[in-house]
């Protein structure tokens, strides 16, 4: 998720998050950070309800599909210890890590092939901005727009997200990568309108913070899978269609760690918070002719082993 900041410029609660998981969150990411374990981590509703966590291990290529089988625990720390552990059917994934109450931080104009066909300069540090935490929304789920939005130039942003592991605070670059719990995606859903000067004066809080514009998941890779990035890329597609890919060892600008040393000067980033780190070119506001996202559009995020983020679009 993240954009374009500039842009503007130029021109122009989740379902099954209870609020035990909130207040548990601490306890949460704590235990996960030290999961050594911890390879591909998934969350998902069995059939009667309960949330469950699993770990489908290293070699897995990606989320399992509703209907299979797994050995669940109902929390994270039963699944680091492999206690309490149970057989159980998927009906629906759902965002990795429960994570009620959190903004999610964005970067903008996070890809050199962004910055070019925005023609912009790149930036000196991460350009950031949040969204609330009723912008998230789980893989497979509707997105609804009201009127409202649908009238602003809806358009989508594949993004590469990082959550984070531990409190983080004036943490140095090369600190950074111990507090990184693992990596997954996202779509920073937009509406362009309100990117422009006129609406925005170039603030872009307002133009992404809608409910649900911000789905993310459906698996979490460890850093050790992920490693420098270079084996990966994120591919967002529209209705099949190839829009854009994110190629982080030639495109990105500020990779995961200086972007997180970097927001957490003196700032405490909580332990659980998701950061989308920027969307490559390829976004409709920019391509000939524009095109924007329409009622029953899907939007496809995909990456390698953390899976397919599907969403559709649906106009109220």
């Amino acid at each position: 998720m993240l954009r374009c900041v500039l842009w503007t410029y130029r021109q122009f609660r989740l379902p099954g998050w209870s609020t035990a998981d909130c207040d548990n969150r601490y306890t949460v990411f704590s235990t996960a950070a030290k999961m050594s374990s911890f390879s591909h981590l998934v969350r998902f509703e069995s059939e009667d309800g309960a949330v469950y966590f699993a770990d489908l291990g290293p070699d897995a290529d990606g989320p399992p599909s509703p209907g299979a089988k797994l050995s669940g625990a109902k929390t994270i720390e039963a699944l680091a210890q492999k206690s309490e552990e149970d057989i159980v059917t998927v009906r629906r994934l759902l965002p990795p890590l429960p994570r009620d109450g959190l903004p999610i931080y964005c970067v903008g104009l996070n890809y050199r092939s962004h910055a070019k066909e925005a023609s912009l300069d790149i930036p000196a540090c991460p350009p950031l901005w949040t969204k609330p935490a009723a912008a998230l929304a789980s893989p497979g789920e509707e997105i609804p727009v009201n009127d409202f939005c649908a009238k602003s130039l809806l358009d989508y942003e594949g993004e590469l997200v990082f959550v984070t592991s531990k409190d983080a605070k004036n943490v140095s670059a090369s600190e950074a990568k111990n507090y990184i719990l693992g990596y997954t995606i996202g779509n920073d859903l937009s509406c362009r309108m309100y990117q422009l000067p006129r609406y925005s004066a170039g603030q872009f809080f307002f133009a992404k913070a809608f409910d649900k514009f911000a789905p993310i998941g459906p698996s979490l890779i460890s850093p050790a899978i992920f490693g420098d990035g270079s084996a990966f890329d994120v591919v967002t597609r529209v209705n099949g269609d190839v829009r854009q890919t994110a190629e982080f060892a030639q495109d990105l600008i500020f990779s995961p760690e200086k972007i997180l040393s970097h927001m957490s000067q003196g700032t405490t980033i909580p332990a659980g918070t998701a950061v989308m780190t920027g969307t490559p070119a390829g976004v409709g506001a920019f391509r000939q002719p524009k095109s924007f996202l329409q009622d029953g559009d899907v939007v496809e995020v995909e990456m390698k082993k953390v899976g397919v983020l599907r969403n559709k679009i649906r106009f109220e």
